[in-house]
């Protein structure tokens, strides 16, 4: 009777466990889609917000007289423009994709690294004796060419989606972008810096003999911990600096492209679209 007490037992704690997994994914998966109906209803009411049923004079003003904000209410900069919409969604996407392919492109080179020493220790067992030299340059080399060469799809989107997002959604859109870029990209380099420092300081912490010291299993959760804390906030969060400067300049630079060859484009795709 007890060994089918516990036959039971163990059958009932596997399905729980099964269930438990279950659930958790279905929940999770439901948060996610959950934001979706909340962003719709954001946006939908956005428009009601900013019209008050008056009508509104023209100005006609020279180009090089123009102040900014006659610009921004020419190209119709506002939050009711569905391209300014986009843009600023594209801008935050592009953040955290940025983020993802520079903490990426850090592991790979770290796996270069491991790789080589691994290496260097089959070949030279002298090494860990102090009888051998190892080959620093190699792995100097490893290091620098790993950088410049994971850093070329990251910086080739800070080149080409402003200039894209641009010819698609006009001026309005790319001034979205920026704007989500850069409101986005500063929290999020913030919150980087912030956690990736917790994470190292919390590794360094428990190496000093607390909470167990180095072997223990809080210490090996730190280490994990740091594995993600350097990237968060030596790379990503120092990077998206750069992509915001980038972009900034990149999109100041083809304004003129942009400003001549969006209304064609807009024109091709409202012709399509019409004709479909």
């Amino acid at each position: 009777m007890h060994l089918l007490q516990v036959v039971l037992l163990e059958n009932i704690s596997e399905t729980q466990d099964a269930l438990h997994r279950e659930t958790g994914l279905s929940g999770h998966l439901l948060s996610v889609y959950s934001i979706g109906p909340a962003g719709e209803k954001l946006v939908s009411e956005i428009p009601l917000t900013g019209t008050d049923g008056k009508l509104h004079t023209v100005e006609v003003v020279p180009a090089r007289e123009a102040s900014l904000a006659q610009y921004m209410d020419f190209y119709n900069v506002t939050l009711m423009n569905p391209q300014v919409l986009c843009g600023l969604f594209a801008g935050v996407l592009l953040v955290f994709l940025f983020c993802a392919l520079t903490m990426k492109a850090v592991g790979r080179a770290a796996k270069a690294m491991v790789l080589e020493v691994r290496r260097q220790f089959k070949e030279k067992p002298g090494i860990m004796e102090g009888k051998e030299l190892p080959d620093y340059a190699r792995c100097v080399a490893i290091s620098t060419a790993g950088a410049q060469r994971e850093m070329i799809l990251p910086s080739l989107l800070a080149l080409i989606v402003p200039v894209f997002i641009g010819l698609m959604l006009d001026v309005s859109g790319v001034l979205g972008l920026l704007a989500g870029g850069l409101a986005c990209g500063f929290a999020v380099a913030i919150f980087m810096a912030n956690a990736g420092g917790a994470w190292d300081n919390a590794k360094k912490y428990i190496e000093t003999g607390q909470m167990g010291g180095k072997g223990s299993p809080a210490h090996k959760a730190a280490v994990v911990g740091d594995t993600v804390g350097d990237p968060f906030k030596d790379t990503s969060g120092p990077s998206l600096n750069i992509l915001i400067k980038l972009m900034s300049m990149v999109s100041v630079v083809f304004a003129g492209l942009v400003v001549k060859y969006a209304p064609q484009i807009k024109a091709i795709w409202t012709g399509w679209l019409g004709g479909s």
